[in-house]
């Protein structure tokens, strides 16, 4: 049997990594200032449970574009170069960056502008996900997908690790430094896209438009195996949703500062990174669904961990456990979509897919900001990783397809599209 190529033999993956590794040292480099300057404008006429709610905010303008933009941007993916729609969401978050360095350098920064480029950051970010998704398996070959997934993670991860911190240390340096490297990160980017290159396509079957976009949500809809794992991340990441009240933290709680905000953004990518790096090079094999629904249980335990911790390393040991099993559940489903889905249904499953993950992290800021608003910013933590658990027990039930994945390996395709179109998968 020969043995199984590594990602990194392939040329065009290698330049795929460098991009996603660039795009998200800056994406992360600026949104963490993002928030920190939300927050600090609005903790200058407001306490802290106004201020909380306006961060929330953050991510409801975020989250808004892909919602309405979902069925576009899968469509897009799957009918057009997806290089080319990677490139221009990259330009467009060159463009965000650099307008927050230029007003942060004048001093003319506020919430309206905060706002609405964070929205645009919306745009770019529903465009980028599906075509991103979609491309990484064109890429590899099959058998080294669930390790190109690993790294592909690593590039995120890494990326997570060392973007906050450099956007808290920046900004400690100058308030408009972390929007300047930003802005050359994804320049940076772009440029080993445009390294990329031409991506051979299965063609799909042309026909009408609109049909062609709501197909994607109907495959979900159709593949209980899919479905469960896209919908359990929505709502365990929405109800324990503990990062979007990392400033509340670092500035009320811990009063660690701008510096110790990206200390404690960096922490869940940390362990994140670690446990991809681990998969990286000894990919999960065996009982992959009930090992993603334990990690999903630990990551809301980690969560109220964190929640009631008061002492600094306490809490950063329980944000890298949290984002360690969040990692374990990320590897999984997005190794069980990729591998279950068709190339010519990748774009706008990914579309749907990156809807689900943008509701769980936009939407869990915004309903962690709200709750925050009623309750505190510390119960409403809590709360959240209890609520975290408890969907990972019903959804266990809900979904018994979750519980008897046991590999990666799809069935034949055939069999796979007379599994779906029976909504037995």
């Amino acid at each position: 049997m020969a043995a199984t190529p590594h990602p990194f033999s392939f040329r065009d993956f290698r330049f795929f990594f460098l991009a996603r590794l660039m795009a998200t040292l800056g994406q992360l480099a600026m949104v963490i200032v993002i928030g920190w300057q939300v927050y600090d404008i609005a903790r200058r006429t407001m306490d802290t449970h106004e201020a909380a709610l306006r961060l929330g905010y953050v991510g409801v303008i975020q989250f808004l574009p892909l919602a309405l933009l979902t069925l576009v941007t899968g469509w897009a993916a799957d009918r057009v170069d997806r290089r080319q729609i990677a490139r221009a969401a990259v330009l467009l978050e060159t463009f965000c960056a650099a307008v927050l360095a230029y007003t942060t350098w004048t001093g003319d920064i506020s919430l309206p502008i905060l706002f609405a480029v964070a929205a645009l950051l919306g745009v770019a970010r529903a465009f980028a996900g599906p075509a991103l998704q979609a491309m990484s398996p064109n890429l590899v070959s099959q058998e080294a997908l669930p390790t190109a997934i690993a790294l592909s993670s690593i590039a995120w991860q890494g990326g997570s690790i060392v973007g906050p911190a450099l956007g808290g240390y920046l900004y400690a340096a100058a308030r408009y430094l972390p929007y300047a490297v930003s802005t050359a990160l994804f320049l940076l980017s772009f440029l080993m896209l445009l390294l990329i290159r031409p991506i051979p396509r299965t063609q799909g079957v042309r026909g009408n438009p609109w049909r062609q976009m709501v197909e994607g949500l109907h495959y979900v809809r159709r593949n209980r195996l899919v479905l469960g794992a896209i919908s359990l991340d929505l709502f365990a990441v929405l109800l324990g949703g503990a990062t979007a009240m990392l400033p509340v933290y670092a500035r009320d709680i811990l009063k660690v500062g701008a510096s110790g905000l990206g200390d404690l953004r960096a922490a869940p990518a940390f362990g994140a990174s670690i446990t991809a790096l681990y998969f990286a090079f000894r990919p999960l094999k065996t009982n992959v669904g009930v090992k993603m629904l334990i990690a999903v249980s630990v990551f809301g335990a980690a969560t109220v961990i964190f929640g009631v911790s008061r002492f600094m390393p306490l809490s950063l040991a329980a944000l890298a456990l949290l984002g360690s099993a969040d990692m374990l559940s990320v590897y999984v489903r997005q190794s069980l979509i990729q591998l279950y889905t068709p190339d010519e249904m990748r774009g706008r499953v990914g579309a749907v897919s990156s809807l689900f993950i943008s509701g769980s992290n936009e939407l869990g800021e915004a309903e962690s900001g709200l709750v925050a608003s009623l309750i505190g910013p510390v119960p409403a933590v809590i709360a959240g990783g209890v609520g975290a658990i408890l969907v990972t027990i019903i959804w266990s039930r809900l979904f018994p397809e979750l519980r008897r994945a046991r590999t990666f390996e799809p069935p034949p395709l055939a069999e796979q599209q007379a599994h779906v179109q029976e909504g037995a998968i």
